[in-house]
């Protein structure tokens, strides 16, 4: 199954969020994009 990440940068808190529309609630952040991805892929 495929889902569509979205990746925000929050320059207050100097992190990136990954979330996905399609999973209310589902979110993670990282210091990198790439750290934020891996941290969305345990998640699932």
């Amino acid at each position: 199954m495929k889902f569509r990440i979205i990746l925000e940068y929050d320059p207050e808190t100097e992190n990136y969020a990954a979330y996905c529309p399609e999973l209310p609630g589902c979110c993670s952040a990282g210091d990198t994009e790439e750290e934020a991805l891996k941290n969305w892929a345990e998640i699932l």
